[in-house]
């Protein structure tokens, strides 16, 4: 609710009943002044978003009152109400800070126009405060392999609707990213985006991020704030790790995701709110019901649509494409000339394990443009991986530089799968891939099943 609380300084008791019966039909609360005294008096015990300002009042002119509160901390909208308007007058106040200018007698509908105007102003001030400062702008989900294009189709599938869609998967495999993609596809696109580090927030500030506070309800509360439900109003929440919430706070967040309402910190008015949720977490939230530390009625409501993020291990087919792309992205950003990967070190990504996922991907690139040679080339050396991510390039005589990547790439896994006595899950493991990548690598191959593997310890 953008706006909630406004003055009226209106000395005619006729104009300032009718203002008044307006906005209390709006479900404002309503401060009725007729002098500039009584306004002053409102202005130091709260904090208010529109005075409605008549220009000649009796106790001195408003636009005086209008100049001091843009000197305030906090200021309310101010629209300026006169029956003796002109064009000099009403430039002059919006000079002076004025939001509008309304010239007597006006309608209802007049009324009802500029507070439209004003509820869509104050709503994006504040919405802007919680914006992203590092937001990049790079929201492209990169990848060709299966498991990408399988959830590229559901989330164009999903995002089109009002579903509450839980993400899961491990740290660094891009679920805020796919967050924003199910935002950017779907109706609410225009509005606002609000996210939530479940985890940056301190555990005693966490229901005032989530719901607000009013003036005074705790110890450093010295005016009222909306949180970030209200701020997404229209639009969409992301709860990022959602898991590290409290059970006190989960049992208010699943009474706003049933009855799509709620209440700040310290108040009583009941405040709706219209959001579509999207939760993220690294934690596998089954294990955790089943562990009494998250509750198994706000998981159900969660996990309307769950997404699993693939690591980037069951995606390895998509390590040169993601690295090729962050190596221009950091390229310009250091305004470092690089040429491109060698075969050797693009094998040697290939084959590491990336427990962080492509976060870790994303920081190994940016390491090796900062320390890129002379000749524009990145070399293994300048990955910084761990020992066995580069031994695994010299495990065969790969010296041939006549050799394409895919024929480097075929000897090594053959190789592996050689030392692994034909067992393809011993090799997979070995060279830190999924079973799925080396099977679909060998059928690339068109090499044969093993006879000697066991099956029963292949992974699903």
């Amino acid at each position: 609710m953008p706006i909630e609380k406004v003055i009226v300084l209106e000395d005619d008791k006729i104009v300032r009943n009718n203002l008044e019966q307006v906005l209390r039909r709006k479900r404002y609360d309503v401060a009725a002044a007729s002098t500039i005294a009584e306004a002053q008096e409102y202005l130091d015990k709260d904090n208010f978003d529109v005075i409605f300002l008549d220009v000649r009042l009796p106790d001195g002119d408003g636009t005086d009152l209008l100049k001091l509160i843009q000197q305030r901390p906090v200021k309310p909208l101010c629209i300026i109400t006169t029956g003796f308007g002109t064009v000099e007058s009403a430039v002059e106040c919006m000079k002076n800070g004025a939001f509008d200018y309304l010239i007597k007698p006006f309608s209802n509908e007049q009324i009802e126009v500029t507070l439209r105007k004003a509820e869509e102003f104050t709503q994006l001030l504040k919405v802007n405060r919680f914006l992203s400062q590092d937001d990049d702008g790079e929201h492209e989900m990169i990848g060709t392999s299966a498991a990408m294009e399988n959830l590229r189709q559901l989330v164009r599938k999903v995002a089109r609707t009002q579903a509450t869609v839980l993400i899961q998967g491990e740290s660094g495999t891009g679920k805020e990213l796919v967050a924003r993609a199910l935002d950017r596809e779907s109706p609410r696109s225009g509005a606002p985006f609000i996210r939530v580090n479940c985890a940056a927030v301190p555990e005693n500030l966490i229901e005032s991020e989530f719901f607000g506070h009013e003036k005074g309800s705790f110890t450093g509360a010295m005016n009222k704030r909306e949180g970030r439900f209200e701020l997404a109003h229209g639009g969409t929440i992301l709860l990022d790790e959602i898991s590290e919430i409290s059970p006190s706070v989960q049992a208010k967040l699943l009474r706003v995701l049933q009855e799509r309402e709620l209440e700040r910190v310290g108040g009583n008015r009941t405040i709706k709110v219209d959001v579509r949720v999207i939760a993220t977490t690294n934690r596998n939230l089954e294990q955790s019901v089943e562990k009494k530390e998250f509750r198994q009625d706000l998981f159900f409501r969660l996990n309307v649509v769950p997404i699993i993020m693939p690591s980037l291990r069951e995606r390895a087919e998509d390590v040169p494409l993601l690295a090729e792309e962050f190596m221009r992205r950091f390229s310009r950003k250091h305004g470092v000339h690089v040429k491109g990967f060698t075969d050797e070190a693009l094998l040697a990504m290939k084959h590491h394990g990336w427990p962080g996922n492509i976060r870790e991907l994303q920081n190994v690139v940016e390491r090796a443009v900062i320390l890129c040679g002379d000749n524009g080339m990145l070399e293994p050396s300048h990955l910084g991986l761990a020992p066995a991510a580069q031994a695994a390039i010299g495990s065969g005589n790969f010296s041939d530089s006549s050799l394409t990547l895919a024929e480097v790439e075929k000897r090594h896994i053959m190789a592996a799968l050689e030392k692994c006595g034909g067992n393809r899950t011993h090799a997979a493991k070995m060279l830190s891939i999924s079973i799925r990548t080396m099977r679909n690598k060998l059928n690339e191959f068109k090499v044969g099943k093993a006879e000697d593997e066991d099956e029963s310890n292949v992974e699903a």
